[in-house]
């Protein structure tokens, strides 16, 4: 359950993705805080698909999985599995809400303390102040169309997990368009964040924990 409470971390908007090349260091980083910050304040919901692809150091295919994702200011994040599988994760504020097809479980975020992590960090992310998160070590880099964040852990409870994550932040709008967890068990999962739409109208109701 934990892992996959870990995979919305940051998953978080947006479009396809190029070969990851021609990346040089971010030297100043002053100027993407401010514009990534600046973007997030416009940014008041999003709604769009998303395909994961899961690497298992035990296995040689990928396993893939599709569905749909929502945010909407402040705090609210729905996470919906449609294929192969139903799975659902809904996050609003402190208050969790895990379902498949078997059964439905309610978290309380003020009593643990990983998925209080878990959901500072989707914030950070939504509103563009990643960069400024104590509990990770992270380093900037860029070509022409993407910033590339990679986040090293320094907080105790992701680093039991999670031995980097990457982010692929769009130059055009800010938004993350990819986003790869490398696991300390050698594992690996990338989610793409495809088809989004900006500052829709998305009903309260999608995010009901209770």
């Amino acid at each position: 359950m934990r892992k996959w409470l870990l995979l919305v971390v940051c998953g978080l908007f947006s479009l396809q993705m190029q070969a990851q090349t021609g990346f040089k260091p971010v030297t100043d980083l002053a100027p993407l805080k401010q514009q990534f910050a600046k973007a997030a304040q416009n940014t008041q919901s999003i709604q769009c698909d998303f395909v994961q692809e899961k690497n298992l150091s035990m296995l040689s295919d990928k396993i893939t999985s599709k569905g749909k994702f929502w945010f909407k200011k402040d705090s609210k994040v729905r996470m919906e599995y449609t294929q192969p599988s139903y799975y659902l994760l809904v996050i609003n504020g402190k208050e969790i809400k895990i379902k498949d097809a078997q059964k439905e479980n309610k978290v309380s975020g003020k009593a643990n303390k990983l998925f209080d992590q878990i959901n500072k960090i989707t914030v950070d992310c939504v509103r563009g102040t990643v960069l400024d998160n104590a509990d990770f070590t992270t380093k900037a880099f860029e070509n022409p169309q993407f910033y590339k964040l990679e986040m090293v852990p320094a907080n105790k409870a992701l680093k039991e997990y999670f031995s980097k994550i990457t982010l692929l932040v769009d130059k055009q709008d800010y938004s993350v368009s990819k986003i790869t967890m490398d696991e300390q068990s050698g594992d690996d999962t990338t989610i793409s964040f495809l088809h989004k739409q900006l500052n829709a109208n998305i009903p309260d109701a999608l995010f009901s924990a209770k």
